[in-house]
């Protein structure tokens, strides 16, 4: 008797070392019977004080991995929810934003009550949501935006308010011990937002009558006496994330390396109000060229729309899955490597068997059903190509890509002809300003000779194949085999402008014999 896919599938999965299997395992442990028809919860949190960045989709990208992982393994239903903390003052003017001056006269308000410095949208909060939203959608997350003001003001979440009202001393005897000397003093898990002012307040409060949600506290030199409910409040974000795990039932947050302790005292805190803490593991940062972590605020690291500018959606999830729990670098400098990788990745995936399949990252960024086009060339190639073509179309590269494959068109190959914008975006920005073809010197004069020689004989059809064969000889020929590594960089260096290259075979091939030996030439001439 044949074992159902599904089957064979899930036991394969019980198994994988696939980091979101392992994840999605400790789920199944939480809910051995299932949760009771009731769906399994995800959540993601945003705080969108500064414009969102990789980071922020990466969590997002993240957790649906691992909520499709547990979908493989189990029949539960789930959701995933996007929860926005747009209710949070304003901290401080982000760098990366206009009318910082005008921003500044809101320092202390409710996100959701600071002007739009892009002057696009309601506020502040809705641009950066919208931003986010934009993004995720774009990618076709299936997600549930959640704003905090909404549910605050909405009183979805009232009855968790009025418990952190019950469960005050007990809520503090977790956060007092955490915090220093002088914080202690003015600590309090709940902030009124000033009836004067509009701040959210950093005051200590009086429990008034936990079943009504009124407190008290000094405004301005006045005792004040205001409910929590009805958006009038708001909680310290490690209390604030407690009550809503608790008020959502939320069964599985990750969170960045940074969070750790947060995430200790925030399941203190859940389990105070009597709730279950969610399952989760703790992920490396990316960082920025100068290894520092990327800030929203800071606005250093790439945006969304950078490395969309360079690189397709596949290579960033492709770069995000990889290796969570190690810092990784994230700038221009990692895409094209990005896109090879994601490439070759997939290309392996249709005769792997089922358990490599699960370990292969490109199962989890198409939720196992991978597109079976392959791409002919490689990005690096690609960009080598442009990088040598200088100001170039596609049209153009279309046409060189027409001496390495028969009958090539943008409709037989259409993400190819996708990979060509991004090259020649990437070659513009990057390659074309770093390029230096310097003069071939010593051996490398007869060595270009005779690789010329070679090209003529061969003659203009020759294979990809073929043609490294003849440089693979020239190098042995004239650098001896121990030092082919020089002969193939005084290649990229007199040929190509760059330290670094393709298989020389394969861009000869795609580039065209006359055309490469145009290049030799030109090389020559300077020796």
């Amino acid at each position: 008797m044949t074992e159902h896919p599904l089957a064979q599938l899930r036991a394969a999965a019980l198994d994988s070392k696939a980091w979101p299997y392992e994840e999605a395992r400790k789920l199944l442990k939480r809910y051995p019977e299932g949760k009771q028809g009731a769906p399994v919860l995800f959540e993601t949190g945003y705080g969108p004080s500064g414009l969102p960045h990789i980071g922020t989709f990466n969590e997002v990208l993240r957790t649906t991995m691992v909520r499709h992982a547990f979908e493989t393994l189990s029949d539960t239903p789930t959701r995933l929810i996007a929860f926005s903390d747009d209710m949070d003052g304003l901290r401080k003017v982000p760098d990366n934003v206009p009318n910082g001056a005008m921003l500044a006269e809101y320092l202390g308000k409710p996100l959701t009550q600071v002007p739009d410095p892009f002057e696009k949208y309601e506020n502040f909060a809705h641009h950066n949501n919208a931003m986010l939203r934009q993004f995720l959608d774009r990618f076709g997350f299936e997600y549930e935006f959640v704003s905090s003001t909404d549910y605050y003001t909405g009183g979805q979440f009232d009855d968790a308010l009025k418990g952190v009202l019950r469960h005050y001393q007990g809520i503090m005897d977790v956060m007092l011990p955490t915090l220093r000397a002088e914080r202690q003093a003015t600590y309090s898990p709940v902030l009124p937002i000033s009836p004067k002012s509009g701040i959210v307040l950093q005051v200590p409060v009086e429990v008034v009558d936990a079943e009504t949600g009124l407190i008290a506290f000094v405004d301005e030199g006045e005792r004040i006496e205001q409910s929590i409910l009805g958006g009038k409040a708001k909680l310290q974000w490690k209390v604030d994330w407690a009550m809503r795990w608790v008020a959502l039932g939320v069964d599985y947050e990750m969170a960045g390396k940074d969070l750790i302790d947060s995430v200790v005292q925030s399941s203190k805190i859940a389990r105070v109000l009597g709730g279950r803490p969610p399952e989760g593991f703790n992920y490396e940062m990316f960082l920025d060229e100068k290894g520092e972590k990327i800030s929203k605020s800071k606005g250093n690291g790439l945006s969304l729309d950078q490395w969309l500018t360079y690189g397709p959606d596949e290579s960033l999830a492709f770069y995000i899955y990889r290796e969570p729990k190690k810092a990784k670098a994230l700038h221009m400098g990692v895409i094209p490597r990005a896109v090879d990788d994601y490439w070759q990745f997939r290309a392996n995936y249709p005769t792997q068997e089922v358990a490599q399949k699960l370990g292969n990252p490109v199962h989890h960024i198409h939720n196992g059903d991978v597109p079976g086009e392959t791409l002919p060339v490689t990005f690096g190639l690609l960009l080598n190509l442009v990088g040598v073509m200088g100001e170039a179309t596609k049209e153009q590269v279309w046409g060189y890509l027409a001496n390495y494959l028969p009958d090539a068109t943008p409709e037989k190959h259409p993400a190819l002809d996708a990979l060509i914008g991004y090259a020649l975006a990437y070659g513009r920005d990057f390659i074309a300003p770093t390029l230096n073809r310097r003069a071939p010197q010593g051996v490398e004069v007869e060595a270009l000779r005779d690789l010329d020689a070679q090209l003529v004989a061969l003659g203009p059809n020759a294979s990809a194949d073929t043609i490294q064969d003849a440089v693979y000889e020239i190098g042995k020929t004239h650098f001896g085999k121990e030092a082919l590594r020089d002969w193939f960089k005084a290649l990229y260096e007199t040929l190509l402008g760059s330290s670094q290259g393709p298989r020389m075979g394969s861009f000869i091939a795609l580039y065209g014999v006359e055309n490469s030996r145009k290049l030799i030439g030109e090389a020559l001439a300077k020796a």
